[in-house]
């Protein structure tokens, strides 16, 4: 991932946004402002990139984000197994962001699909807005009903889809072809497989994963 980049988290591994020691330049002005803005967005994706999850077998069962795998790894419920550069900071130590996570205690994991969420549509759509296809952090992203509610649209798996706000303020109450709107990719429901399928196409791009996905 390039460089060290530096955060800012709690001991519960929550972001928090203060500085990492450095003053910023003009930070009371606008231009500071600005790279104030920049920062902390750049920090909040950090916190956003996938982690590998592994069993205490070392089978791949999820990904999670980075947020989520520093938690568990705080807990002492998981431990890392491969690294990023990057960095974070709490109050006293400073951490390097997991790529791998391995639990520490076998987890039996149902072959049945996965519960109907908010996390897991967005995991399912990889953060990609359905409609304009442009990758956004979870903050800036909602659920929409492909077939609206008023026309009997339900909230399932194969009708609901990751979308970013302005997308679905476009679309309103109408479908995406009333609205002229194209759907990326038909939803489905997300069972074991298709988090497999996720896996390995996120580890073609970072290749610490490979050897736990038997390329």
């Amino acid at each position: 991932m390039g460089a060290n980049r530096h955060m800012s988290v709690d001991s519960r591994g929550r972001y928090t946004p203060e500085a990492d020691g450095a003053a910023v330049p003009g930070a009371e002005g606008p231009a500071g402002s600005r790279s104030h803005n920049l920062l902390s967005a750049r920090r909040a994706s950090l916190m956003q990139e996938p982690v590998l999850v592994l069993n205490a077998t070392y089978e791949p069962i999820n990904v999670t984000a980075v947020r989520r795998a520093m938690v568990l790894m705080l807990k002492g419920v998981a431990q890392a197994e491969e690294m990023h550069n990057a960095e974070v900071h709490s109050a006293t130590h400073a951490h390097k962001v997991p790529s791998v996570i391995r639990l520490l205690a076998y987890r039996h994991i149902p072959q049945q699909s996965r519960a109907l969420s908010r996390k897991n549509i967005l995991l399912r759509d990889r953060n990609t807005c359905q409609f304009c296809g442009r990758i956004f952090p979870s903050s800036e992203l909602t659920l929409d009903h492909v077939v609206p509610r008023s026309r009997g649209g339900r909230s399932s798996w194969e009708n609901l889809v990751a979308c970013c706000y302005r997308c679905n303020n476009g679309k309103g109450d109408r479908t995406p072809e009333e609205a002229g709107l194209k759907l990326a990719r038909r939803p489905r429901p997300f069972t074991l497989h298709t988090s497999r399928q996720l896996m390995r196409l996120i580890g073609h791009r970072d290749e610490r994963w490979r050897k736990y996905l038997f390329y």
